[in-house]
């Protein structure tokens, strides 16, 4: 396995990789040489260099000189021999009498290069694929560069009227037949570069969409680079070969045919529009859940304004923002919308802000810093969808004229979708909102269109991108965490995560369905934990001391073969935002059963911390499997007075209880008929995990096993002075061993196979009026699990960090119109899989993993 260090580069992953499975690829350069050039070899344009014409020629020519010299340096610095840089000198003298025939044999190294590690590893390492995008990008825009030249030359000749000059410029620009006209050679190379000019546009509008695609997912908490330097550098080095074009087909006056020339002038013209328009972005995104009457701020960036307003004199122009609803935002997609002046559906103070000029910053941009919705306008809502689902976006529009001829120019920018709430009971509603909108919106749509449905795979890496997020952590969810999301949220028992990968989880079930038997939504539930985590547990999770997402009855499994005073954490199931604690206590028969405390909330924690509440109970010693309570929460303990304080004081202090009024009972001789009879599936020598006194908890390994469900449970108790008593006992099989439950275990990556949305079954709306249902955590584990090798567990060493995730779809913007397919061998791959770079995530990043070529 690739170590980290190594695993940014292409040639990091292959010269991991048996020899045996490369050498059929170094039959034309040597493989000794190959491993002198390193990853220096991916870092050159090998693979844009297609075609023989002059500017091809004159790029192998320098490629075949650094490549000698980056050889030679290798060489004496690894201390090779001299037959070596022999070696070295008779290549250079093969291949200077034709360099692309050495660029062709490097392309076909590195393609073999990839193909191998595709099949190996699955994916190509992240860095790779974006050094691939500026490659591409830099030798569009060289070539085109050179094609200028060329024009600028053939103008010049036809100025002359050398002969001489005529033939040496066909010979340039390879005329396809000897009778060619100077003026219509001159008129197909200006036709030619001005379509070359319209492909390396594209290339910006592309990176243009990508960056405003990451600023989206950056909402949901994906890491995101929102530098602006590198897309107005391209932007204004397109203008610069406008100019040049523009001035050439001036210059060529009647040389070309007015047809001719009218056809280039509104092909430039357009090419200018599009840049310009484009440039325009939203630099800093309002807030997404936008309250009325609450101070927001806001602010645009102009890519293009040192180029067209940087030397102006006049007052530079105004932006104005103004509230636009969705049907609205449509219009504006569509090639005739509505103009700036479109109504606004609610009323925002200081609303208008002058761009600026800064010549340090290199900028152009404006800054609402003020910004205040006073009312909003609702408009007519669709079917079933609440004042929470409707989506808004703030309109950000300036005017100004172009040039000499004073071309008026009308920019618009449209924000990311925000709901606006009235009340700070709507947020959490609207939160689902926006995060359903920003993980799952394709990149080119109809302003808002949102998937209804989508595979329960993205919306692990959805939970779990907001979870890391929100809480401010780099451990994420795991597997295990996974699989009891989706028996929750899909209402199904099924224990093997395999059950769920072709799954899909629509909308309703996120946020509009009740759970069964709750009075709550999952998304309501979800987002309670995740408070609780941010404002109270992000050190405990960070740590590993909290499982936290684990039904109570796997708890009661795991606990009950354990000594007195194990316990353990999890996530309340019947309250939002609670954290309980679930021990093992011994009955008057001195059987052991498990007693969950109340969960405490935010305000209990806060009031004395986790941490010190399970100080205070001298019932609890050991953290689940067999860590002592002071070595896993010491850190945590807060730290005691002792004696007077400063002013004579003896302090007080608030210590936490667990009392009863009576010892517990003895089980009820009928309760293993209410239960039936299960097997945990492991052998009675089954091996229990054993940790150093210098580990740290552990998470529970998957093993086979199975459940019991259970039937009208009692509810989590109180905690302080309230009552807490004891769950249910069960009857236990005679040949159940130890079952162990590593917690501290590093992310373990586990990625999740692709999936293909399919519909399941729904629970039927009169099971909500049963009062004896069945729960869904009374009985999800009552099958074996699947997926997982019983008794081991996922080292850290077995998978490597991955890449923070993004979305699919940019992966498919960043691939079309590279060459080649992304299909095949080297197509899509899995949303989960492993990926080399930051740690702590198991999830898809930027998929451009599958790029078989730019």
């Amino acid at each position: 396995m690739p170590s980290k260090h190594q695993v940014m580069s292409l040639w990091g992953l292959v010269s991991q990789m048996p020899p045996e499975k490369l050498q059929r690829l170094y039959v034309d350069f040597p493989h000794h040489l190959r491993h002198l050039l390193g990853d220096w070899l991916e870092n050159q344009p090998w693979e844009f260099l297609v075609g023989s014409d002059v500017f091809c020629h004159n790029m192998a020519s320098t490629l075949l000189s650094a490549t000698v010299q980056h050889l030679q340096a290798s060489a004496r610095k690894q201390g090779e021999g001299s037959a070596i840089l022999q070696h070295i000198s008779t290549l250079e003298s093969i291949y200077q009498r034709d360099p692309l025939k050495l660029v062709a044999i490097f392309r076909q190294i590195l393609q073999g290069e990839k193909k191998a590690v595709m099949e190996q590893f699955r994916h190509l390492p992240m860095p790779f694929h974006w050094k691939q995008e500026e490659l591409k990008f830099n030798t569009a825009l060289q070539r085109l560069q050179h094609r200028v030249g060329e024009i600028h030359i053939l103008q010049e000749t036809l100025q002359q009227g050398t002969e001489a000059g005529q033939v040496s410029l066909h010979s340039l620009i390879q005329t396809p037949a000897n009778g060619t006209k100077p003026s219509e050679a001159l008129a197909s190379l200006l036709q030619d570069t001005v379509g070359e000019l319209e492909a390396v546009q594209a290339l910006v509008l592309k990176r243009i969409q990508i960056w405003k695609r990451q600023q989206q997912l950056a909402g949901n908490g994906a890491p995101f680079d929102d530098s602006m330097t590198l897309l107005q550098e391209r932007c204004e080095s397109l203008v610069d070969v406008y100019s040049q074009l523009q001035q050439e087909v001036g210059a060529a006056g009647g040389e070309l045919e007015s047809k001719t020339r009218a056809a280039l002038i509104s092909r430039l013209d357009e090419v200018l529009r599009t840049l310009v328009t484009s440039s325009f972005l939203v630099e800093k995104q309002p807030p997404q859940v936008l309250k009325t009457q609450t101070k927001f701020s806001a602010g645009v960036r102009f890519l293009l304004g040192l180029r067209f307003l940087g030397a102006s004199s006049a007052k530079l122009p105004l932006v104005r923002a103004d509230m636009v609803t969705e049907k609205q935002a449509r219009e504006l997609s569509l090639p005739q919308g509505p103009g700036a002046g479109a109504e606004s559906t609610g009323e925002i103070t200081n609303n208008t802000v002058p761009l600026e000029i800064s010549v340090s910053g290199n900028c152009c941009s404006a800054l609402f810093k003020n910004l205040l919705l006073k009312k909003i306008k609702r408009c007519e809502r669709k079917g079933t969808e609440s004042v929470t689902e409707e989506k808004c976006a703030v309109l950000f529009s300036t005017s100004f004229t172009l040039g000499p001829n004073k071309l008026p120019i009308q920019l618009q920018a449209l924000s990311l979708p925000l709901v606006v709430i009235v009340h700070g009971n709507q947020d959490n509603n609207a939160k689902a909102t926006i995060l359903w909108d920003n993980a799952f919106s394709e990149m080119d749509r109809v302003p808002f269109v949102v998937a209804e449905r989508v595979p329960w795979e993205k919306m692990c890496e959805t939970l779990n991108l907001k979870f890391m997020a929100e809480v401010g952590t780099n451990q994420g969810l795991l597997p295990e965490h996974f699989l009891f999301l989706a028996q929750k949220i899909f209402n199904d028992n099924s224990l093997s995560i395999e059950a769920f990968q072709h799954r899909s989880v629509s909308w309703s079930q996120f946020n509009k369905e009740i759970l069964l038997g709750r009075g709550f939504t999952f998304w309501q539930w979800f987002d309670g934990v995740l408070d609780l985590t941010k404002r109270c547990l992000k050190s405990y999770w960070s740590d590993r001391l909290i499982i936290g997402f684990i039904s109570k009855q796997y708890v009661t499994s795991l606990l009950l073969n354990e000594p007195d005073g194990t316990f353990l954490l999890r996530f309340s199931d019947s309250e939002i935002g609670g954290i309980t604690i679930a021990h093992v206590i011994r009955g008057q028969d001195g059987s052991p059963q498990i007693e969950n405390i109340q969960p405490f909330s935010a305000k209990d924690l806060s009031i004395r911390s986790l941490g010190d509440r399970i100080r205070d109970l001298a019932q609890l010693k050991n953290l689940y499997p067999k860590k002592p309570k002071d070595e896993a929460f010491r850190s945590h303990y807060k730290h005691e007075q002792i004696g007077k304080d400063g002013r004579g004081y003896v302090p007080a202090t608030i210590k936490m209880t667990v009392e009863r009024d009576q010892p517990l009972p003895t089980p009820e001789p009928q309760m293993p008929t209410m239960v039936p009879t299960y097997d945990l599936g492991m052998a009675p020598d089954s091996m229990t995990m054993q940790l150093s006194s210098d580990m740290v908890p552990q998470v529970y390994p998957p093993h086979s096993h199975s459940i019991p469900s259970f039937q009208a449970l009692p509810p989590e108790e109180s905690v302080n002075v309230l009552r807490s008593f004891q769950e249910p006992h069960l009857q236990m099989p005679p040949n159940l061993s130890e079952m162990s439950l590593p917690f501290d275990q590093p992310h373990p990556h586990r990625g999740l196979l692709p999936c293909q949305p399919r519909e399941h079954a729904m629970s039927s709306p009169e099971s909500l009026l049963c009062s004896d249902v069945t729960m869904v955590e009374d009985s999800c584990l009552n099958q074996p699990v699947g997926g997982f090798t019983q008794g081991t567990w996922v080292g850290e060493d077995m998978f490597p960090p991955l890449l923070p995730p993004t979305e699919q779809d940019l992966t498919k913007l960043l691939l079309e119109g590279q060459g080649e397919s992304a299909g095949g061998s080297l197509g899509a791959q899995a949303l989960l899989q492993p990926s080399y770079g930051q740690s702590g995530i198991s999830m898809s990043h930027l998929d451009l993993r599958a790029n078989p070529s730019w």
